[in-house]
């Protein structure tokens, strides 16, 4: 896990380095555990919010579910990567290995089987990497605007909301090559979220860099199907019909999507 002082300072302000900080130097972080090269922790800040950092390849990739959306990572990504510099946590991958090498089939087909059950999102994530059928965009949404109206009741203001399970699910279904799959959740992010924009009071870049996402993610995959005429003008429709919606807080988003959707289609 490398990663210095300056590379965290380098992803961040000035203001938002300190903070972290300040976090880390305070005690803050509540959990530690790292799998190979994923690290998650929780942070205590005005509540708990889950981090995550993954270094891979391409670099160190950060998630939170804070409602921050300004430049650069969070405090709470801050504090978490002062403290792998500082001390990289230990790797629990290499016990499990040697479990995973012990432990009969049997056992482990029961263990999975308790583990689904309990769990849905682990359940969902397994469907996406080795089941066949996948849930409709209306079934998406319906889990997606749940999130909307849990984030009302608890804190009484929309903030961020952290929608990384659906990505994550999408990411799932693209390394499978079932790029209509992963579509499905993509559209349904940022049908929802665009139809949930009059909700949202703060956090607005965060908002729109999710509906951003979903729409890269949405185009991609169409494009990797190799639709013919017909089919293409199925998927642009979706986005012109979000890019027509009221009330217009979204619209141009939307239609720059579609015009690069096209142009990236006729090429």
């Amino acid at each position: 896990m490398d990663v210095d002082k300056d590379t965290i300072r380098s992803r961040s302000t000035d203001a938002v380095f300190e903070r972290g900080q300040n976090y880390r130097d305070e005690g803050r972080i509540q959990r530690f555990d790292r799998f190979a090269d994923l690290v998650t922790a929780t942070v205590r800040g005005s509540n708990l919010y889950d981090v995550t950092v993954e270094f891979g390849g391409r670099g160190i990739d950060t998630r939170c579910t804070c409602p921050y959306d300004g430049s650069g990572d969070c405090k709470h990504v801050v504090a978490v990567l002062l403290d792998i510099a500082a001390d990289p946590p230990d790797d629990e991958s290499e016990r499990i290995e040697t479990v995973l090498d012990e432990v009969s089939a049997d056992n482990l087909r029961g263990f999975v089987r308790d583990a689904l059950a309990e769990h849905a999102e682990l359940r969902e994530q397994f469907l996406a990497r080795f089941g066949e059928d996948c849930k409709s965009v209306d079934a998406y949404r319906k889990e997606i605007a749940e999130l909307f109206e849990e984030q009302t009741q608890d804190y009484g203001v929309m903030t961020a909301i952290d929608f990384s399970r659906f990505f994550e699910i999408a990411d799932q279904y693209r390394d499978r090559d079932r790029y209509l799959a992963a579509a499905t959740v993509y559209r349904a992010v940022f049908e929802e979220v665009d139809e949930k924009s009059n909700w949202i009071e703060g956090a607005y870049d965060h908002y729109a860099q999710t509906i951003q996402r979903a729409i890269d993610g949405y185009a991609d995959c169409v494009l990797a199907t190799d639709p013919t005429p017909r089919e293409f003008d199925t998927y642009a429709g979706v986005l012109e019909v979000r890019a027509s919606t009221e009330p217009p807080i979204n619209n141009e988003q939307f239609w720059r999507a579609l015009d690069d959707l096209e142009e990236r289609y006729e090429q």
